[in-house]
């Protein structure tokens, strides 16, 4: 189904060159994964961050630090585990003994684009440290706010068979995440030029920026100028008001929710050179953007209720506009 095109709103011209840039970079070192670019592309240009579930040695990791270098952003990875603190993220107030007076020392959340590696071996108080600056851009830290680089995007890694010493994402850490979606094993014949890519040296070290912090910001700008129509807007909160009266559910996807899949939606639109966002787009972000937002009834869980499948079900019974 493809809506009307509206008259307004089309992509800057400079959009291609750098969309064909990032799209290069990435998939010269994650092979075979088209899809999951797009995915981390729409998340960072909506402004929000991502979460990447998957078993260990598929390309999270590379994937983010391909991706920093391509814009040239500060890249910091922090490697979480249980014993980690808040102030180890955050940073703590110091003693300098030749003036006697505390000062501020800065954590890794300093940086433009942080890898939270492994993201639920932390316990959940570290885990909220990350809150404030993943919704506010800031940290607060005796009571003085301290600013982040902008733009500051988490891309966060998490096993999802591993669960000894593991803590689950609370319901209000997933919900900061703008979407959560899975690598996944590449075709056999895409790995095979994977090995052999690998033999001498790591793709990833030969990444070169394509763009820089001040054109992907130009470029966020112009994604919240992508136009919605109304009645694309009113599909959007028809499936979302559909999870709220859902028997399987708990909770509903919220209006940060709802909000978050209409900007992924719009930078989705304008990765693909459209100023007007179409239903096909609301579609394709659904699962990675809403299943990790919904919190299922004892009874769906133990039953072992998909959240995926139940969010694909509510797609396919409500109406698509034309």
């Amino acid at each position: 189904m493809t809506a009307s095109t509206p008259s307004s709103g089309p992509a800057h011209e400079s959009a291609p060159a750098l969309v064909s840039g990032l799209r290069h970079n990435l998939a010269a070192v994650i092979r075979g994964k088209p899809d999951s670019i797009d995915l981390l592309l729409t998340a960072v240009l909506a402004g929000g961050h991502a979460l990447l579930e998957d078993v260990p040695g598929l390309g999270k990791t590379t994937l983010g630090k391909a991706f920093a270098r391509s814009v040239r952003l500060q890249f910091t990875r922090v490697q979480f585990t249980p014993d980690l603190l808040p102030a180890d993220i955050v940073g703590s107030q110091v003693l300098q003994p030749d003036s006697g007076r505390f000062h501020f020392q800065s954590g890794p959340i300093f940086t433009q684009v942080l890898l939270a590696d492994e993201i639920n071996r932390a316990s959940p108080r570290t885990q909220s440290a990350l809150l404030e600056a993943m919704s506010e851009g800031q940290v607060t830290v005796d009571g003085v706010s301290h600013p982040l680089p902008q733009p500051f995007i988490v891309i966060a890694t998490q096993n999802p068979v591993d669960f000894q010493g593991t803590y689950p994402l609370p319901e209000a850490q997933l919900d900061r995440f703008l979407l959560r979606f899975a690598l996944g094993y590449p075709p056999a014949d895409v790995e095979l030029d994977v090995l052999e890519a690998h033999r001498r040296a790591q793709p990833v070290d030969a990444v070169q920026p394509v763009a820089d912090e001040a054109a992907l910001l130009a470029a966020r700008a112009q994604v919240q100028d992508v136009v919605v129509k109304p009645v694309v807007a009113q599909y959007l909160m028809q499936v979302v008001q559909a999870t709220r009266e859902h028997p399987q559910l708990e909770l509903g996807v919220s209006t940060r929710g709802a909000l978050a899949w209409y900007r992924a939606a719009q930078a989705l639109a304008w990765l693909d050179g459209r100023g007007w966002v179409s239903p096909d787009d609301l579609q394709r972000l659904a699962v990675p953007c809403l299943a990790h937002r919904v919190v299922p009834t004892p009874q769906a869980r133990y039953g072992g209720t998909s959240m995926p499948a139940l969010i694909q079900g509510l797609l396919e019974a409500t109406p698509v506009p034309t």
